[in-house]
């Protein structure tokens, strides 16, 4: 019984290692799959003909997201072929090991039936048996002549479940190899298509540098609208953590009162300063709680636009590749959306302003010590005030003359900057 009980462990960890390997092979492929369908949606985004600065520009900056976008994709494919090869390795050790138990098993399984096969009658059991010289010692043989009985089918048993493990870590081991070969094809392909998108990218940075004056002048517009922009959103700010301050003064007054009434002689409620001790205790935490669990989430939480996107404006001062004298100051990031996209909320909190810009809404939403901002809606569906929980919508982006669709995201932690592709999963 112990014996039986070993095997079936045995090849319950061999099911599960099998199990394993799928479930991982799958998992990879879950992963390539939504980046591809990522991948082919915002290919479908329009791309204006025209052919002015402004437009063109436009285009450079889609062309440079979706390329890096693709990048991205075909470094995902080598990582998991990377990640499959290993899995093929482990695979053939653990094969070449089974196959050896087995020879191993089929072996001794040869011995005990060759050995029964010498003893294979009733008679030469018997006189095993009767010719012992006490009953004691006949009771030994009658249980050797059993138990061997009984080991020779469960070494049978054991030969027959090691040809099923062998077996299944073969075709496991074939499932991983075609794995391996359609991840090699699928990178080749984003690789030409790859090759496609530069060239395309290349054709259109040389139209640019030709309107050098043109540019300057584009870039300076941009500039002095986001300039104001951000003035706008760093005011609101200084605003909600000048309130955010005055609360927590207010309670700690409240904190500091409720405990001088409740002091021995003063004939204060001992209950109620408990009361108010537990308010303002709860006020505070859960400031903190919610700054922690935001930040708990760094990495992972969602893209602030619905549908496919591709971030065609990156954090930070940067200088765009093959235009001279072409350098950017963002303090978020652009994410290009189809027409018709929706702006939706990061993570919980409370929309702390919503105001208007160059005939726009824009709003801000504060999540513990965070601000998310939220530039660039034609219509908004919240007010200052509401509470909003993530992947709320809270408004649609607008959509220009030329289709651009563009969400002007940012991240704050009370006045400090954060770069917000750091923060979103993608």
């Amino acid at each position: 019984m112990r014996y039986l009980l070993v095997i079936l462990l045995v090849c319950m960890c061999a099911t599960e290692g099998e199990a394993q390997t799928t479930r991982k092979i799958r998992q990879l492929e879950k992963q390539r799959n939504e980046l591809r369908r990522q991948i082919a949606e915002s290919e479908t985004m329009l791309q204006s003909a025209r052919k002015d600065v402004k437009s063109q520009l436009a285009n450079l900056a889609l062309l440079s997201g979706q390329i890096e976008e693709r990048k991205r994709y075909v470094q995902a494919i080598e990582a998991d072929v990377k990640s499959v090869q290993q899995e093929i390795d482990r695979l053939r050790a653990e094969l070449a090991s089974l196959e050896k138990e087995l020879k191993e098993k089929r072996r001794k399984y040869e011995q005990s039936v060759r050995y029964m096969y010498r003893n294979k009658s009733v008679q030469e059991k018997l006189m095993f048996i009767l010719s012992a010289d006490n009953f004691s010692q006949m009771y030994r043989r009658m249980r050797y002549v059993r138990e061997y009985a009984d080991y020779q089918r469960l070494q049978g048993m054991q030969v027959q479940r090691k040809q099923k493990q062998v077996a299944d870590k073969r075709n496991t081991l074939i499932a991983s190899r075609k794995a391996k070969e359609e991840l090699l094809k699928q990178g080749e392909e984003e690789k030409r298509k790859l090759e496609e998108q530069e060239k395309e990218w290349k054709a259109l940075l040389q139209s640019l540098q030709k309107k050098q004056k043109g540019i300057q002048a584009e870039l300076n517009r941009k500039r002095r609208s986001a300039d104001k922009l951000n003035a706008e959103i760093d005011r609101l700010i200084e605003i909600e953590i000048e309130s955010a301050r005055k609360r927590a003064e207010e309670e700690a007054r409240r904190k500091k009162s409720a405990t001088k009434e409740a002091a021995p002689g003063k004939g204060g409620d001992v209950a109620s300063v408990k009361a108010g001790k537990m308010e303002a205790y709860k006020v505070d935490s859960e400031n903190r709680r919610l700054s922690g669990v935001f930040e708990r989430n760094k990495g992972i939480l969602p893209v602030p636009i619905t549908g496919p996107y591709v971030v065609v404006g990156h954090y930070g001062k940067y200088e765009v590749k093959g235009l001279r004298n072409v350098r950017l100051d963002n303090k978020g990031i652009d994410i290009k959306g189809k027409p018709g996209a929706y702006a939706r909320v990061i993570f919980d909190g409370e929309v702390s302003a919503v105001f208007q810009y160059n005939g726009l809404t824009n709003v801000l939403v504060r999540h513990g010590s965070y601000i998310s901002v939220y530039c660039n809606l034609s219509s908004v569906r919240v007010k200052k005030g509401s509470p909003v929980k993530t992947k709320d919508i809270l408004g649609q982006v607008n959509t220009d003359s030329d289709g651009n669709t563009v969400l002007h995201f940012q991240l704050r932690k009370e006045t400090a900057k954060l770069n917000p592709e750091l923060w979103i999963a993608r």
